[in-house]
């Protein structure tokens, strides 16, 4: 497996494949291109799709405007092998000449991949030499160590600096989200409601007041993110507001420190990683399951360590994160980042605390591992039809309708 630092990844929402992929993918094709005098970019499947909610054309604009003028083609119904996230830039010469063209796919959590090729992409350095949590529940036992403490074997020295940073504009997400009020971008109209459920849970009573909290804290986040704010992918901008949500509750709450905090960040990644290599973190590939169900079983991990929950026991709550959330489909309304995923984020939040709950009254044996739930997941999201994986054709994007 990689490095986390190629899970975690800090950048402007809404949209780590939409956004942050394409932009990154612009950003090399204009390396190598500074002498066109135009670009041409095509985006097919779910890419074209729901791109323009996803501020892709935006995107992919600011970066090679900057060199020659550009234009966008969007096919939606075109669908590429390798992914539905698929690209192609092209460059022209003086007299209308191509003079290069590079395609390309945004395959999940600002990650890029040329479909089998190497081209331009270097391959990321493999850190880990376990792939499945199976493999590293067994380390830990065997070496009577913690899953983080997999993580600082493997990963360079500097992985706790660069936490850090991920800890730090996290908690910076959280508070810009509770201080901003006002409509969300785009066509919908959606009102943030951060602000005023922080206000209001401070008025319960502490079990209530509690849940309240990190329900305004994912939505502080998911807002931030759906309005191009800075955010980090964990493991997907669409799912951001799930696991700050609960490391900032149990920041402020169980008064935790940080040294523990970027303990369970580095548990929290590796349960990301194991479903980012063994299946996918990408919407239009498995569903929503793949972002917001793999961002609770990271949050569910995280939470469980941090409330002290052996390995299996963090094995077992980061199970329960993402069974319970099989099948999820991915249908953003008019393809912004908003209906339903910012609900969906404050959802799963408060349901990885209940996955801890759950495994820490267990003794950490459980029937399904979370390998298993894994492939299942996988399964899953290519039986799902494409109208239900990021491309607003079905679901939630095709019952809802605006106001006039």
């Amino acid at each position: 497996m990689e490095s986390l630092k190629e899970l975690y990844r800090i950048g402007k929402g809404p949209s780590s494949s939409h956004t942050m992929g394409p932009q990154k993918a612009a950003k090399i094709f204009a390396a190598h291109h500074p002498e066109a005098r135009t670009f041409k970019t095509i985006l097919y499947g779910s890419l074209a799709a729901t791109g323009k909610g996803h501020m892709t054309d935006v995107a992919v604009t600011e970066v090679l405007s900057e060199i020659a003028p550009i234009t966008i083609e969007w096919r939606p119904t075109e669908v590429l092998p390798f992914h539905p996230n698929g690209m192609r830039f092209l460059s022209f010469d003086a007299d209308g000449n191509e003079t290069d063209s590079w395609t390309v796919y945004s395959v999940g959590g600002g990650a890029l991949s040329e479909g089998g090729e190497t081209r331009w992409l270097a391959d990321p350095d493999v850190v880990y030499d376990k792939n499945t949590l199976e493999d590293i529940l067994a380390w830990c036992e065997a070496h009577g160590r913690g899953f983080w403490e997999y993580v600082d074997v493997c990963e360079q020295p500097d992985i706790w600096d660069y936490l850090m940073e991920v800890w730090t504009v996290m908690q910076q997400s959280v508070e810009r989200g509770l201080d901003h009020e006002g409509a969300l971008p785009g066509p919908l109209n959606l009102p943030r409601k951060a602000p005023t459920y922080f206000v209001k849970s401070q008025g319960y009573k502490q079990s209530l007041a509690s849940r309240g909290l990190v329900t305004a804290y994912a939505l502080a986040v998911s807002e931030e993110n759906a309005s191009g704010g800075i955010i980090v992918t964990a493991p997907t901008c669409g799912s951001c507001g799930v696991l700050p949500a609960v490391l900032y509750h149990m920041s402020r709450a169980h008064h935790v420190s940080d040294t523990r905090i970027l303990h369970a960040l580095a548990t929290a990644g590796i349960f990301g990683n194991v479903v980012k290599k063994n299946a996918s973190i990408s919407g239009a590939e498995v569903g929503c399951q793949g972002e917001v169900g793999v961002a609770c079983a990271m949050a569910s991990a995280a939470a469980c360590q941090l409330f002290g929950g052996t390995p299996s026991q963090v094995e077992y709550a980061a199970e329960m994160g993402l069974e319970h959330h099989l099948g999820m489909t991915c249908d953003p309304v008019c393809g912004l980042v908003q209906i339903p995923c910012i609900e969906r984020n404050a959802f799963a939040a408060t349901r990885a605390l209940d996955s801890n709950l759950y495994a820490a009254m267990s003794d950490g044996k459980h029937s399904v591992s979370f390998d298993r739930v894994v492939n299942v997941m996988r399964q899953t999201g290519h039986d799902l039809p494409s109208l239900y994986k990021e491309t607003s054709e079905g679901g939630l994007a095709k019952a809802y309708k605006i106001k006039p």
